[in-house]
């Protein structure tokens, strides 16, 4: 049963009680953990490929191993959350969390002694690339299951402020980046497994309160939802998007053809709709095609642009690394004062309309600023991207409270599938395209010897050879470099292109709610007696 107006629930709104206080906080400590642990792990890649003699395509496995997993396990474990029960998933996840940083610090002591043979150091450094490729899988679905368990927990304690206290929850992220890249900052002169031994400081406060902590009983099953209507509620549509991603990803790791993906894909998706013959709920298939750009905008982005303010700030004396820290605390304050007030103000599509705006115009800025400049575009960028993915899950959980975890969670697993399977390629093919196009207008010479065609996902395009570079003078070689750079730089405002879009479909989505009476938030209303 449905109701715009009320919900008999007994819902917290703005007063939790200890108990709920206690589970929050224990919700945030956790989400905390997952991004200190995808910080300090991708700053320790370059390192690892040096002491165990990695080859590019292994850093880059191993790099994936910690990301792709989220994106499934967030899914699967929505499937079964309501089953197995929050406090069991909880369980496996501080586990998880425990068993990478026990996994990767070991890898070390896999490498061969001195006086080994060649074929005693070639095992060992076998036997190491595999407990770090272990190590970062066992992370990343450790990750997904935190965040499969965290968003439903939140959105029923909190059922009737849900947009403010995702927002709130998902501080958590920004805060675990700003401590674990000021941490590597700090532990940079220690041994590397220094810095992987920080998982263990969120994960040893939140694992024994997630033991202890009382769980409610989600939304969905308070009110009688079957577990069918949570499958109805998802449907096929939604399974269009997500079946594709999913097989690709599995598929490019165990080395499955295209066509062999295409066809195993394309029968999940009919099975599926055959068992649950719905299209699913239209609005949770529009916020799922809205969250390719805006994962691809927040989270492709912020990766880069560490690499790419490496040389303007160490013009002026800063690591680049600074740019990712101070964002990230201006996200953590916004989310955690700001969200509610303003969301109550512009209703939550005039609060992810304005800041894509506001994103469009940061990232505009940052592809020409220089100097300390380039701290005022970020803080404009990062006041647009505050409040993208909470907000987007706090309006699902919202319009689509009968999907349960299920349609909640795809959402966040959508967004972290298209920046993992396609918006970091085209990240990286934008980048390509901007560094081609500087070069043949300002040194064709140069372009004429360094620059290839390739072929890649989105077709033909140009890009730099490395070994071609290596033929150039020493003077050339400085001089492609610069131009490189800024070519990289001004790229970010194509990237501007995707909060732009997003901007027209949350005003199209606006106007459509307003023919509707205004935005309303739809609430389940509890069935006495109802059951996990």
């Amino acid at each position: 049963m449905t109701s715009a107006a009320s919900s008999a629930m007994p819902a917290v709104g703005g007063q939790a009680t200890g108990q709920q206080k206690f589970l929050f906080w224990a919700c945030f400590i956790s989400l905390i953990a997952t991004s200190v642990a995808f910080a300090t792990r991708l700053s320790l890649l370059s390192q690892w490929q040096a002491q165990f003699n990695l080859s590019g395509e292994q850093v880059g496995q191993i790099a994936g191993a910690g990301i792709w997993p989220f994106a499934i396990s967030i899914i699967l474990f929505s499937l079964v959350v309501d089953y197995i029960g929050y406090k069991t998933a909880m369980i496996f996840a501080f586990l998880a969390h425990v068993a990478y940083g026990i996994i990767v610090i070991c890898a070390p002591m896999a490498l061969a002694g001195p006086g080994a043979s060649q074929a005693e150091i070639d095992a060992g450094r076998r036997t190491a690339y595999w407990l770090l490729y272990a190590g970062s899988f066992i992370l990343g679905l450790s990750n997904g299951t935190v965040e499969a368990v965290i968003n439903p927990v939140v959105a029923t304690m909190f059922n009737t402020q849900k947009v403010k206290w995702l927002n709130i929850l998902h501080a958590g992220w920004p805060a675990g980046l700003v401590g674990g890249g000021l941490l590597v900052t700090a532990l940079a002169s220690k041994p590397w497994t220094w810095t992987i031994a920080l998982i263990f400081i969120p994960a040893l406060i939140y694992g024994p309160m997630m033991m202890v902590a009382k769980f409610p009983i989600n939304e969905r099953v308070a009110a009688g939802g079957s577990y069918m209507g949570m499958l109805k509620e998802f449907g096929v549509l939604a399974a269009l998007l997500v079946v594709p991603l999913v097989v690709r990803q599995v598929g490019e790791v165990f080395g499955f053809s295209l066509m062999t993906q295409i066809i195993v894909s394309a029968a999940i998706i009919v099975v599926f709709g055959a068992i649950v013959r719905s299209p699913g709920s239209l609005m949770l298939f529009v916020m799922m095609l809205i969250m390719m750009p805006l994962a691809t905008t927040e989270i492709g982005t912020d990766g880069w642009i560490t690499a790419l303010m490496e040389k303007p700030l160490a013009k002026i004396g800063l690591h680049p690394v600074l740019v990712l820290v101070y964002t990230s605390f201006i996200m953590m304050i916004l989310r955690i004062f700001a969200a509610g007030p303003i969301a109550h103000k512009l209703n939550p599509l005039g609060l992810l309309a304005a800041s894509a705006a506001i994103a469009a115009v940061g990232l505009y800025l940052l592809s020409m600023s220089t100097g300390w400049a380039i701290f005022l575009a970020a803080t404009l960028y990062a006041f647009g991207k505050t409040f993208f993915w909470p907000t987007m899950l706090g309006v699902v959980s919202e319009q689509c409270p009968k999907g349960g975890a299920l349609t909640l969670n795809a959402v966040g697993g959508m967004g972290m599938l298209a920046v993992g399977v396609l918006g970091t390629p085209f990240i990286g093919l934008l980048q390509d395209n901007a560094v081609a196009k500087h070069l043949k207008a300002e040194q064709a010479p140069i372009a004429s010897v360094v620059l290839v065609e390739k072929e890649g996902m989105y077709g033909k395009y140009e890009a730099v050879d490395g070994d071609k570079v290596k033929t150039l003078t020493a003077e050339q070689q400085a001089t492609l470099s610069d131009i490189t750079e800024q070519g990289k730089q001004s790229a970010l405002a194509t990237m501007a292109l995707f909060p732009v879009i997003m901007l027209v479909a949350y005003l199209l989505m606006m106007a459509y709610f307003a023919s509707k009476g205004g935005y309303k938030q739809v609430h389940l209303l509890p069935v006495e007696g109802a059951k996990t």
